[in-house]
């Protein structure tokens, strides 16, 4: 018989698994769940009213988290002739052709993805690589793009991007355990109007199906949605 950890059976008698809470409960119960020994990650989980089969049914864009996500993140920028632009705003690894031999190559130390437009040619023979971890640059995203210093900054400050996936879904990071609860609420409510200004006109009934709050190491919470949107 396998033993339930301390760590699962705080988390039972905190959590109650029928119940739908209010975002601030359900941030104060995370808070509460015995701790780890790193700032676990937040993240909010959206099944979607949406049919992503169809092309006028997806929800797609970006958003600049007010608190940004407290990650800090690998930035790497294809560009030729912008080296020092990219450098300037934070950029981590920055190079044209041989970087895309690099990366054809399955290196992929890296959380973010900048190109220029005369780079895509060669940086789309990387979908194979990049397009699995969602990492694919793109011009609704702000990642194929002149500006890279621009690109780069807003991606180190916390810009996010909320794609809705083949089961209608939206997973996305909203910041760290460590953050105090008005950031995390404010940074989740940044997102959610985001997600609503992105509605197709096509969808029908209800755009929020359900939603869903959790940490790295902490469980799942229902959340009610009438409470959050």
């Amino acid at each position: 018989m396998t033993r339930k950890s301390k760590r699962i059976k705080t988390y039972e008698k905190e959590v109650n698994t029928a119940k739908s809470y209010k975002l601030d409960e359900a941030i104060d119960i995370l808070k509460k769940c015995m701790p780890v020994k790193f700032d676990q990650s937040v993240e909010i989980s959206m099944k979607m009213g949406v049919d992503p089969r169809k092309s006028d049914q997806q929800v797609r864009g970006t958003v600049s988290l007010p608190h940004g996500t407290g990650k800090k993140i690998k930035v790497l920028v294809f560009a030729k002739g912008k080296a020092s632009d990219a450098i300037e705003a934070g950029a981590d690894f920055v190079g044209d052709d041989e970087l895309v031999e690099k990366v054809k190559g399955g290196w992929t130390d890296f959380d973010a993805v900048v190109a220029t437009p005369d780079m895509m040619r060669e940086v789309g023979k990387l979908g194979k690589v990049l397009g699995p971890r969602g990492l694919m640059p793109s011009p609704k995203a702000g990642t194929v793009t002149t500006d890279v210093k621009k690109a780069v900054s807003e991606l180190k400050a916390g810009k996010i991007e909320f794609k809705v996936d083949k089961n209608s879904v939206i997973n996305n990071l909203v910041g760290k355990i460590s953050f105090s609860a008005d950031k995390i609420v404010e940074n989740i409510h940044t997102v959610l109007q985001a997600i609503n200004r992105a509605k197709p006109s096509s969808a029908k009934g209800s755009y929020i199906r359900s939603f869903s709050l959790s940490s790295t190491m902490g469980p799942g919470l229902k959340i009610d949605v009438n409470s959050v949107i």
